[in-house]
């Protein structure tokens, strides 16, 4: 059989514990030595062969000891609680790497280099975003708070605008360069104050990042 025919195209704020720009993204250890992060994502079209996914939102915890790619890395995946079970399942069939060829996506990448992915959960999601104003709010009561705003300058205060452009991403071609802090409750705790933020409109299918 063929691969399952999906696309998701949305907006995306992602915080690390990695000081601002994050040194992983250009392949280097990260800053503290060890990986931590918090995804979320508004997907605004999408779907998984019929199953419609247009609307609905997504938040992800991450951890790993040391660098991602050295692996023994851990997940939590929060679905929005009113998705039905056809899209739930949709949707952690995307977000697990299925569907997906090896090295395609971000989704897939992350998926070879986890050893613990915990149940995911089904809870209220707000998520406010503008990726132009590099601001962002995620909020699941009682479970993770996670907040960005515009990097500003040490001197005067103001604002200021940072783009990353990977022409090859798996996860984006560019993105918006932000603070980011956040603090978790669930099975994964982490926390993390004024580290990199950045903003991203994605669009993915199963064969890799639309450009």
């Amino acid at each position: 059989m063929g691969m399952a025919e999906w696309r998701l195209q949305g907006v995306e704020f992602t915080s690390c514990n990695c000081n601002w720009g994050c040194p992983c993204q250009f392949s280097s250890r990260p800053t503290h030595g060890h990986c931590e992060a918090v995804v979320s994502m508004r997907v605004d079209k999408g779907h998984l062969e019929d199953i419609v996914l247009d609307g609905l939102c997504w938040v992800a915890t991450f951890a790993w000891p040391g660098a991602i790619h050295e692996g023994n890395g851990r997940c939590q995946v929060f679905i929005e609680e009113r998705a039905s079970e056809a899209q739930r399942n949709a949707l952690l069939t995307i977000l697990s790497g299925g569907e997906t060829d090896p090295g395609a996506t971000v989704f897939q990448v992350f998926s070879t280099t986890l050893s613990e992915v915990f149940e995911p959960r089904f809870l209220p999601i707000e998520f406010s975003v503008d990726v132009d104003g590099r601001t962002a709010h995620t909020l699941i009561p009682g479970v993770l708070e996670v907040t960005g705003e515009p990097i500003r300058n040490p001197v005067t205060g103001e604002p200021q605008r940072a783009r990353l452009v990977l022409p090859d991403g798996f996860e984006f071609t560019e993105a918006e360069m932000a603070s980011g802090s956040y603090r978790t409750q669930g099975d994964i705790k982490i926390e993390s104050q004024g580290g990199h933020g950045h903003f991203a409109r994605l669009h993915f299918t199963g064969r890799g990042v639309v450009r």
